[in-house]
């Protein structure tokens, strides 16, 4: 086909421009004049027969129009055709009117933490739902990250994706970008949906700081992401947030097994470092930068082989202004991404400068008193959100129901600051912990059930003598010099944490249970406790904080637990005996999009669900504050689903068919609450409406038969609030 012909028309669609080459192809803007539609049309040339490289090209071509032909999703571009002529291959896609997350980085302007957190929520949205679909993308990176016009995040470029039922790409292949690859990817190790997590926790990094993790050559970049690891991210960016640095790390763990095990785990946890309070940064050293950003195809024969880890220098805290708005540009997908052969030497589009490590701080003495340190500023107490309420709407079609994945582990509490450690003459006693105070906003937190945090440390000032420090508690009349001494700091929490008894299971299960009105589950790990669920605000959360402190004093504790109002202690207490042990995670997942905040009239009601690990029937129920129920699940007179074990539901996702569920009056504190069991619950349909308070009595009996006789069930809650428009 010449190149005026394709000028003109390429299938049925008009050619109108050429928005992009790459070395491999070309994209050109197109025209559908059938449905009258903007498309982009991606084109490869047609190999010639005897070239297996080439031919390789083409098939993972086909592969991208395969994959991306299978997923329909607000958050991946849609793909919609595709075909060949005598000399070309083309794949028509949706036209994205917008610019490339890498293009926004390349200019160095910086998201503020909230923006980063939905810009991520909306590249693992896209990747939970192809993972569920078996489509791994093995090339995640800002270059095939779009942003919209109108704000949207929309995963590109599938070209080296792996199908779960394709043959193609088996282990021995390295396939994707060096400085976004997974350790898995350079092992050329068969890969999953984990290294997608990898490879997103790398951008998140980029996100955060404005660097890679790692750069460099490929050698070089391979021997870090194997054998050492980046700087965190609050030591590079005094805007990235410290509670973000557990989140990257788990993301970016060596051996897949350690990362999130699902693209939704990681947006949890990403969503849960937002939203806790400001900790101080823990320092450590990390590698230096280089640089490299273009999609590898390599045999795993032409892998270098890593040599021994090396020690690089920390590089300094950069402060940077926040991002600046960008003005759209009108793109498709720029053929080249994926598509280029990684050139040696390629430079990066820009480099930190390096910085020799900093010399170790002075060794503490406590034989001078220097003036007193200033006491730690308290932190500002959480100011709850104004109740709000969602509204009902039209009857809902079946719910989304898509493959099994995983469990969900709950994510790792961040690692506490490490404070200095006291000096070894006197010994201190560290104070009696008080009951940490009730926030009155049910913004996730992290508490510390043993000792308050340590106050900051002088400037050390060398002796004047060698001599020892006095002990307190010796005898005598000790002389009081004129400033007041310094009081030695007592240990840190960690090591408080290390040195004390492992936290009982037992003991965090009677204590979370015996809480009224609350529906609380404990996951325990040694001294650490992550705390998640619902109780009543006032009385019930302070019982609970109370029997917590009792049970595991020396505790460190990840307070994830979201406090509500409103009149559904019922409805827990019908929930609490199927919801699972209460040191253990709950196995029925429930969550609602948005629900961190409060959603605004007109926003959509979306509630997804994880089947636990058997399977069954579901209903999932609505519950106002004004005293009603709407039944979301089953939906008016629609016959009970029985739903394969560990599959995700979501329910409220609008169709062509139903509009969805948008917030309306009466605005306030609402719960959706959601029983899976063996067998259904009631034989008749319910009226999609009707009181609360009568139909938990008729739920609580039902449920009560089923465990007569040996149903399974499971149960979970989810509070939320409602509000006008703002």
């Amino acid at each position: 086909m010449s190149e005026r012909a394709l000028e003109e028309k390429l299938g049925k669609y008009e050619i109108r421009s050429v928005l992009g080459r790459g070395a491999m192809g070309t994209v050109y803007e197109g025209f559908d004049p059938i449905i009258e539609r903007k498309v982009a049309v991606k084109t490869v040339r047609l190999p010639d027969a005897a070239d297996s490289e080439a031919q390789d090209e083409l098939a993972r071509f086909r592969r991208e129009a395969q994959a991306a032909g299978r997923l329909h999703h607000p958050n991946i571009v849609g793909v919609f055709d595709y075909g060949e002529t005598g000399e070309l291959a083309y794949i028509v896609m949706e036209f994205v009117d917008g610019h490339t997350l890498k293009s926004v980085l390349d200019k160095q302007e910086r998201f503020s933490p909230a923006e980063t957190v939905r810009v991520m929520e909306g590249l693992l949205a896209g990747l939970q739902y192809s993972h569920e679909r078996g489509v791994v993308h093995r090339d995640i990176k800002p270059a095939n990250v779009i942003l919209t016009a109108a704000g949207d995040v929309k995963i590109a470029d599938f070209g080296i994706a792996r199908i779960e039922s394709s043959s193609m790409t088996q282990a021995g292949t390295v396939l994707g970008t060096p400085a976004y690859m997974s350790p898995e990817q350079f092992m050329g190790q068969t890969v999953d949906l984990r290294t997608d997590i990898y490879s997103s926790g790398v951008v998140l990094y980029q996100l955060l700081t404005g660097e890679r993790p790692f750069e460099g050559s490929m050698t070089a970049i391979m021997h870090k992401a194997l054998n050492t690891a980046p700087p965190r991210p609050s030591e590079l960016s005094v805007t990235a947030p410290p509670a973000f640095d557990a989140v990257v790390g788990k993301a970016m763990a060596k051996r897949p097994e350690e990362r999130y095990a699902s693209a939704v785990a990681f947006a949890a946890a990403i969503r849960g470092a937002l939203e806790a309070p400001a900790v101080p940064p823990v320092s450590a050293d990390g590698p230096a930068p280089d640089a490299a950003d273009a999609t590898l195809v390599l045999p795993a024969s032409a892998l270098p082989t890593p040599g021994p880890p090396a020690v690089a220098a920390p590089r300094p805290a950069r402060r940077f202004p926040m991002m600046a708005a960008a003005s759209a540009v009108v793109l498709a997908l720029i053929a080249g991404g994926a598509w280029l052969a990684l050139r040696a030497g390629e430079a990066p589009p820009h480099a930190a400068a390096t910085a020799p490590p900093a010399a170790g701080p002075p060794a503490q003495t406590a034989a001078v008193a220097p003036a007193p340190a200033p006491a730690p500023s308290p932190a500002a107490t959480p100011v709850a959100p104004p109740p709000r309420s969602p509204t009902n709407a039209a009857a809902a079609p079946t719910p989304a129901v898509t493959a099994p994945v995983a469990a969900t582990p709950a994510p790792a509490p961040p690692v506490p600051p490490t404070a200095a450690s006291p000096p070894p003459a006197p010994p201190v006693t560290p104070p009696a912990a008080s009951p940490p105070a009730s926030p009155a906003a049910p913004a996730p937190q992290t508490v510390q059930a043993a000792p308050p945090s340590p106050a900051p440390s002088p400037n050390p000032v060398p002796p004047a003598a060698p001599a020892a420090a006095p002990s307190p508690s010796a005898g005598g009349t000790q002389p009081a010099p004129p400033p007041p001494a310094v009081a030695a700091q007592p240990p840190s929490t960690q090591s408080l944490a290390m040195n004390a008894a492992p936290v009982s299971r037992d003991a965090v299960a009677s204590a979370v249970g015996g809480v009224d009105c609350s529906l609380v589950a404990a996951d325990v790990t040694n001294n650490a406790i992550a705390l998640s669920g619902l109780v009543q605000r006032g009385g019930s959360e302070s019982a609970l904080r109370r029997a917590l402190a009792d049970a595991a004093p020396a505790a460190s504790i990840d307070w994830r637990v979201t406090g509500f109002d409103g009149p559904y202690c019922q409805a827990l207490d019908v929930l609490r005996p199927i919801a699972g042990r209460a040191a253990a995670p709950p196995s029925l997942q429930l969550s609602v999009d948005g629900s961190a905040a409060p959603l605004q009239q007109g926003d959509l009601i979306i509630a997804r669900l994880a089947m636990p690990d058997f399977a069954g029937y579901l209903r999932a129920d609505y519950l106002s504050h004004d005293g009603t129920v709407f039944h979301m699940s089953p939906a008016k007179a629609d016959a009970a689903h029985l739903y394969a074990a560990g599959s995700h539901v979501t329910l409220g996702q609008p169709t062509a068919n139903f509009t969805g569920w948008q917030v309306d009056q009466p605005y306030g504190s609402d719960m959706i609450i959601a029983v899976a069991s063996s067998q259904a619950l009631f034989s008749r349909a319910r009226p999609e409406v009707e009181q609360a308070d009568a139909y938990l009595r008729e739920l609580q009996a039902a449920i009560d038969a089923l465990r007569r006789r040996g149903g399974r069930l499971a149960g979970n809650a989810v509070a939320l609030v409602t509000e006008p428009h703002r």
